[in-house]
């Protein structure tokens, strides 16, 4: 196995599968089908989730919302993505816990990293909800800072696409796909990775960041064992 301990970013839009918004449950099952396969091997793995099927804050904001109210209601959409996730994983007998930035005692666990880390050292699954806790931070940067925190050895980010074009592959026919590219290049060619605070982040840190494709059953597997699936960005 490659990765030892690995952080899997999920996007809020992809758990939508084929639904105008919410939680498609195939689609998370299947997510929680491939999570389980890597536990499986003995891998660490640590979730951060995104909102963005229940609730964007940003678009809230040029709505005429107040900002920090939007993404705070944003935090609160990420844990009850977290939740369905930890259902969905626990249904098929993987052990989790959700941890969450904001204080909700009668559903998850503060976030405590040293506890993380223990929960992680048992092969539990920890899940950390409601962003960093702070307004003005997206996802992204949560996953960056929590997986610096529990010292993974890498973000791995799943998305609708199988990696990082030249432009994007949706838009753009001719696009291409990178295989590797370093943090340099994706600031000099403006690639879109993630947001700038999360990846400066990753930089500074020297954490390897793969975007992949997560909706192809068995990428993670394939991705884990050692596989060139979606695209590495390292220093």
């Amino acid at each position: 196995m490659k990765y030892k301990r690995i952080l899997l970013k999920l996007s809020g839009e992809a758990l939508m599968g084929e639904k105008q918004f919410g939680i498609d449950n195939k689609r998370i099952s299947q997510y929680a089908d491939d999570i389980k396969t890597i536990v499986d091997m003995g891998a660490e793995v640590a979730i951060v989730i995104g909102g963005g099927n229940i609730f964007r804050g940003l678009q809230a904001a040029e709505g005429g919302m107040d900002r920090v109210q939007g993404d705070y209601m944003g935090m609160l959409a990420t844990v009850i993505n977290s939740m369905a996730l930890q259902s969905a994983l626990e249904t098929k007998g993987v052990s989790t816990r959700l941890q969450s930035a904001i204080k909700m005692e009668a559903i998850c666990e503060p976030f405590i990293r040293r506890r993380a880390v223990r929960h992680l050292e048992k092969g539990r699954v920890v899940i950390f909800g409601a962003g960093t806790g702070n307004p003005y931070f997206t996802t992204d940067t949560a996953a960056s800072l929590r997986a610096i925190e529990i010292e993974a050895n890498v973000i791995l980010k799943g998305t609708r696409v199988d990696g990082i074009y030249t432009a994007d592959p949706e838009k753009d026919k001719t696009a291409t796909r990178y295989n590797k590219v370093s943090f340099t290049e994706v600031y000099e060619k403006n690639l879109q990775v993630m947001d700038m605070t999360a990846f400066t982040l990753c930089q500074e840190n020297k954490l390897p960041i793969i975007v992949f494709d997560m909706n192809k059953p068995g990428n993670l597997k394939s991705l884990m064992e050692g596989a060139e699936v979606g695209t590495l960005v390292e220093v």
